[in-house]
């Protein structure tokens, strides 16, 4: 590897560190910078007020940096330049190149590239080639890590993914501190509070960006004639409906533009033909909630379920007429939602609902985003005072 300096390290992430970091990026993801990319950035992150979000990543970062620096002999010369959860879906791909083959990204250094699922399983193609050097190929695996030289040492490709959705958390390091990532994550934090360490997460439930931010595909979110909202399709592809609070049902008439503006208000939440009457902020807050279920869900043991705290009753054929409407309106293109965001490779992405599994879960998800935004608040004023954000207390 001496002509062709990179580094792969196996297992470097666990398999629950990769779950945790895809129910963030399927929680929070926006349409990405390449064609059938979808990407979550930590900027985005905190506009959305899911800042606290970041604090997993904020360790895997370090770590990284470290490796990054001991390997290629730059000890404390780097700046973390860019963090990014990224899907790449079916038809995505990139041909052969560098990272440093633009006048923009000149400053770049080196790349790390942490695969979060897994080639055969989770996803078909999506493999990485190198174009000189060996390994000439890597087969993606869940917890496995790339790094390498961001210059012509390191051309490579990613073939297209054929099936499913291949995932992974994306860093660039550059020696440049002008490029530094932290500066800028720090001056878009701002304080917290915290009015009730035990009862309110109200101070970090997620709010939406501008809608054309979750319209794919990005050529049609102006008109919204074709395609699919993001966040209605991941909840489709996992078996879940949602309606609005009101009883008018939408006609074939109204356009997705308008009706994109109610997914910023309440909203209920169905699946299997019975409606949960509580009541969600907006569609992120539906998102986040069904995104931890489908990850801590089966985790948990028959003895921790107890009878469900949320009503559920059946929905009425009034509800289902306008979910239909609402579907309609909003997975205007059924069959490439399910194709992109469906896990199609062995097994289906639905599994069957249990009801007081989702009810522990939502205490479960407030529980998790709140000591995530505790660990934040008490980090803040270390990461202000060194400019850098590190792990700087421990919760557990």
């Amino acid at each position: 590897m001496a002509g062709h300096p990179r580094l792969i390290l196996r297992g470097f992430l666990s398999p629950e560190t990769c779950k945790e970091l895809e129910f963030i990026h399927k929680s929070c993801c926006t349409v990405g910078y390449r064609p059938n990319v979808f990407s979550t950035t930590l900027p985005h992150l905190i506009a959305t007020n899911s800042a606290h979000l970041i604090m997993p990543l904020v360790p895997i970062r370090e770590r990284l940096k470290e490796k990054v620096e001991d390997h290629f002999g730059c000890e404390y010369e780097l700046f973390v330049e860019f963090t990014g959860l990224m899907s790449w879906c079916k038809g995505a791909s990139i041909g052969w190149h560098s990272d440093d083959n633009r006048d923009y990204l000149k400053q770049r250094d080196f790349a790390a590239v942490c695969y979060l699922n897994s080639y055969g399983m989770d996803f078909d193609g999506g493999l990485f080639h190198f174009q000189d050097g060996e390994p000439s190929t890597v087969a993606p695996l869940a917890g496995d890590v790339i790094i390498y030289t961001a210059d012509n040492r390191n051309i490579h490709s990613v073939s297209e993914v054929s099936e499913g959705e291949r995932i992974t958390l994306t860093l660039w390091f550059s020696r440049d501190a002008s490029h530094d990532e932290d500066a800028k994550l720090l001056a878009s934090l701002s304080d917290c509070s915290l009015t009730s360490p035990t009862h309110s997460i109200a101070s970090c439930l997620p709010v939406l960006a501008s809608n054309n931010m979750y319209w794919f595909p990005p050529e049609e979110a102006s008109r919204f004639q074709s395609g699919f909202d993001i966040c209605s399709a991941r909840l489709h592809v996992l078996g879940f409906d949602i309606s609005t609070t009101d009883e008018e049902c939408l006609s074939a008439s109204d356009s997705a533009c308008n009706f994109l503006t109610l997914l910023k208000e309440s909203l209920y939440l169905a699946c299997g033909g019975e409606l949960l009457t509580c009541q969600f902020l907006n569609i992120l807050h539906v998102l986040q909630v069904v995104q931890f279920y489908h990850w801590k869900g089966l985790q948990l043991e028959p003895a921790e379920l107890k009878e469900p705290s949320i009503n559920i009753i059946p929905l009425s054929e009034s509800r289902r007429n306008k979910i239909r409407c609402l579907k309609a309106l909003l997975l205007k293109d059924v069959q490439l939602a399910e194709t992109l965001l469906g896990q199609t490779t062995g097994k289906s992405s639905q599994r069957s609902f249990d009801r007081r599994a989702f009810c522990a879960v939502v205490s479960e998800w407030e529980a998790y985003t709140f000591r995530l935004l505790k660990e934040m608040v008490m980090s803040l004023p270390c990461w202000r005072a060194h400019q850098s954000l590190f792990t700087a207390v421990n919760l557990d």
